[in-house]
């Protein structure tokens, strides 16, 4: 299908990715420029010439692209932990996924798409800047009717039940952890992200003394490579720890 102003895209100039919403404007990097104008009607796939005679290739963005290019406030979370939360939580089309911490959306952004048009997500957020943030960033990439923000800070409950998972996302986790059983399914999964390991600890203090099972704890590290064949290696960077990963499953009894 055609490309149309508002659709967006990733130009790659071979080296470079850059996201861009496609509509009139002039497009710079350091060595060359385009006019986005011009690219209305091409297709993904396309290779279109800079006005130094540079190549750049369109190509469709992902989910992916979308969470990276968030407009942000706060730290995200980041794909690499995205991708295994996804899986560790069971989300999929039709499913009804609460979260607690919304923050820059990022996260919601992800269940949202994933959960489909048959699914829901139901999002608090404590702070108004950062639930004002996460609306913009859902309305932006057209998710936001999949999504129920509320700007409430959660105390002694939620105000869902049955829910198919839970995913906290604050300060202080183990004091929702007893909300978060009230809310969820038996046998349902629940997911926490916590920078510090003594946020860990006291987090498993309390879900053991839950009627949670299935416990588990992890960070996820991500090592790249240089694509280049001749010269395969490391990059010299990597994205490593960013946060720690907390699942367990409710159980009607300890």
């Amino acid at each position: 299908m055609p490309l149309k102003e508002g659709d967006h895209i990733l130009l790659f100039d071979g080296e470079r990715k850059y996201f861009l919403e496609l509509k009139p404007r002039i497009f710079s990097t350091t060595t060359d420029s385009l006019d986005l104008a011009f690219l209305i009607g091409k297709d993904y796939g396309d290779k279109v010439i800079g006005k130094k005679g540079s190549s750049f290739f369109i190509l469709k963005p992902t989910i992916y692209d979308f969470i990276k290019n968030v407009e942000r406030q706060t730290q995200i979370i980041y794909p690499k932990d995205i991708g295994y939360i996804l899986l560790k939580l069971g989300v999929g089309p039709g499913k009804i996924v609460l979260e607690c911490g919304t923050g820059s959306g990022a996260l919601t952004l992800a269940f949202a798409y994933v959960v489909g048009d048959e699914g829901k997500v139901i999002s608090y957020e404590k702070e108004e800047r950062f639930f004002q943030l996460a609306n913009r960033n859902l309305k932006r990439f057209c998710l936001d009717h999949r999504v129920e923000l509320k700007l409430k800070e959660v105390v002694d409950s939620f105000e869902e039940e049955d829910v198919d998972a839970v995913f906290l996302d604050v300060r202080e986790p183990w004091l929702l952890l007893k909300p978060a059983w009230d809310a969820l399914k038996p046998g349902h999964p629940l997911g926490i992200l916590v920078p510090t390991t003594n946020q860990v600890s006291h987090t498993l203090t309390q879900l053991l003394s839950l009627p949670f099972k299935d416990v588990e704890v992890l960070e996820v590290l991500v090592r790249r490579y240089k694509p280049n064949p001749e010269r395969l290696r490391p990059e010299d960077r990597m994205v490593a720890h960013t946060g720690f990963l907390i699942f367990a499953k409710k159980v009607l009894t300890p």
